[in-house]
């Protein structure tokens, strides 16, 4: 297990408890921002409560070959936190005989774990339908070790899911860092060229899109057309699906929320676009999210929070599945980005 100096631990956690007290006082200059455990019992959902459990979502390290100005990991170069062989054998046992049918791995860039490709592997073994890797794209341009990784996902038939911030050089580059624009168009060529969404290809590429500013994201399927046909007409490049996500006012995203003065009017913007049609299908529903060192949350970004699950189980080692699905999701302030206009969630819009 990765360590860290106790200053390190310290200023994470006293950064972790800032961002904490600033979503849970809700405060404003002309009044406070409403309750969204409020909202949630307006609409008999509280306290919200776990469905079946489809989705196991395992964050194998913080560590990223990028620093994106929107992150809600705050990833980068410099982040050591690595889940080990260990703890990955324990969410393998997990896994065998969880009722999940996806297996999720994100990080920072999964890729950079060193025990990645083996993790896959064992992973493939148990009979998971649907296996995503969330890549950032530049990884597969970053270094000569990871040239092949299109073909790797190919031979595990790994579910594509990368970052696009979008269609242009200079916006994405603004998001996500000079030359990274070009890096994952390259990056996303290779992906084409062993079959990657390709027009009936069974092997999946879909596209994620977030704001790169203090907005809410436009209608996804309108983003996907134009998306396709910017790419296909300058690049040639295809792709299956784009998710466009709402940033949640979290980590690096609060952080320039706050440093711009945008805090309020955005969270604003999320009450009131909230939609009670969109609780229904809320990610932390039907999904289990794994921190790196094995710690059990309710979604990824209450794992980015500290935020455990209410439950005894609340550790990988432990895990019993009749037991967590008995718990009561914990949910904050930034629970209004998921439910804001369409919804938000790992795999896009919700309703």
């Amino acid at each position: 297990m990765a360590t860290k100096s106790l200053k390190a631990r310290h200023n994470e956690l006293a950064e972790t408890n800032k961002q904490l007290d600033i979503l849970s006082g809700g405060v404003f200059a002309d009044g406070e921002l409403p309750r969204f455990k409020d909202k949630l019992s307006n609409i008999g959902q509280y306290p919200l409560r776990p469905k079946k459990l489809e989705i196991f979502q395992i964050n194998v390290g913080y560590m990223c070959n990028q620093v994106c100005e929107h992150c809600h990991v705050d990833a980068g170069p410099d982040r050591k936190e690595i889940m080990t062989k260990e703890t990955m054998q324990q969410c393998l046992d997990v896994i065998s005989h969880t009722g999940a049918h996806t297996l999720d791995l994100t990080g920072g860039a999964p890729e950079m774990n060193p025990n990645f490709r083996w993790f896959v592997e064992e992973a493939a073994k148990v009979g998971i339908k649907d296996f995503i890797v969330r890549s950032n794209l530049t990884i597969i341009m970053a270094n000569k070790k990871y040239n092949d990784l299109p073909d790797f996902f190919k031979e595990y038939n790994i579910h594509v899911v990368s970052s696009m911030p979008h269609y242009t050089r200079g916006k994405t580059d603004k998001q996500r860092g000079d030359g990274v624009f070009d890096k994952s168009i390259q990056a996303l060529k290779k992906l084409n060229e062993v079959g990657y969404g390709m027009p009936d290809s069974p092997l999946k590429l879909d596209l994620v899109y977030n704001p790169s500013g203090a907005f809410l994201p436009s209608d996804q399927a309108a983003m996907e057309r134009d998306f396709k046909k910017a790419l296909k007409e300058d690049f040639n490049i295809e792709f299956h699906n784009l998710f466009a996500i709402t940033n949640l006012p979290i980590s690096r995203f609060l952080d320039y929320l706050i440093a711009s003065d945008n805090y309020e009017d955005y969270m604003y913007s999320l009450v009131e676009a909230y939609n009670p049609a969109a609780v229904a299908n809320v990610m932390c529903t039907n999904t289990i999210s794994v921190s790196w060192d094995g710690w059990l949350f309710d979604c990824d970004f209450n794992q980015m929070l500290g935020l455990k699950v209410a439950s005894k189980v609340n550790h990988i080692k432990d895990y019993n599945e009749e037991v967590l699905n008995d718990r009561n999701i914990i949910i904050s302030q930034h629970c209004y980005g998921c439910t804001a206009g369409a919804g938000s969630s790992c795999q896009g819009t919700v309703t």
